[in-house]
C-alpha cells in the first residue's frame, strides 16, 4: 500500500528530471588565409590551429552541460571537402544525418598575422535559421591568441546567460 501512494504521488507532482539538453554537432572550423605568408608558404600552423580550437570549443561546451556534444566522425570527411559557409546547406543536412537539433560552423580568415578573425555560427537544424553569429578579432598568430579569443566566445557568446534572445 505505501509503494502505491508513492507511485501516485510521483505520478501527480511535476517531473523533477530535466529535459535532455539539445544535440549538437560541432563542425571543424575552416579557414580563409588570405595573408602574403600563406600564399607563399601555405597554412600548416593554422591548419593544427584549426584542430586545437574546434575540440576546445566541443570540449567546453560538452562540460557545460548546455549540450550534448555529437562525435562528427561519420560525416567529418563530407563536412571536410565542403565549403560549409558556402555549401547551400550541407552543414544542416550532414548535421541532421547526426541526429542534431542545433549546428554550429566556425571559420577563421587571416589577413596577416596581425590581423585575424574567428566567428561562429549556431543554426537550428531544423529550420536552417541562425541562432546566433559570434565574431572577434585577434592580434597575433600563436595558439595561445587562437585559444584565448575562443575562451571569450564560448565564455561571452555562446554560454553567456540570454545573449542572442530577444526580450
Amino acid at each position: 500500500m505505501r509503494a502505491l501512494m508513492v507511485i501516485a504521488a510521483l505520478l501527480l507532482t511535476p517531473s523533477l528530471a530535466r529535459a535532455d539538453p539539445p544535440k549538437l554537432a560541432v563542425f571543424d572550423f575552416e579557414l580563409i588565409d588570405t595573408s602574403l605568408p600563406g600564399e607563399f608558404y601555405g597554412s600548416r600552423p593554422e591548419e593544427a590551429r584549426l584542430v586545437l580550437i574546434s575540440e576546445q570549443l566541443r570540449k567546453e561546451l560538452r562540460e557545460s552541460g548546455k549540450f550534448q556534444v555529437l562525435d562528427i566522425a561519420p560525416v567529418r570527411d563530407a563536412a571536410r571537402h565542403a565549403n560549409l559557409q558556402a555549401c547551400g546547406g550541407c552543414d544542416l543536412k550532414l548535421a541532421g544525418q547526426l541526429g542534431a537539433d542545433l549546428e554550429i560552423t566556425g571559420m577563421v580568415q587571416k589577413v596577416s598575422n596581425l590581423i585575424i578573425n574567428l566567428n561562429i555560427y549556431l543554426r537550428d537544424v531544423k529550420t536552417g535559421a541562425m541562432i546566433m553569429a559570434a565574431s572577434a578579432d585577434m592580434r597575433g598568430n600563436t595558439d595561445e591568441a587562437w585559444t584565448r579569443t575562443m575562451s571569450y566566445l564560448i565564455r561571452n557568446r555562446l554560454l553567456a546567460p540570454n545573449y542572442g534572445k530577444r526580450e
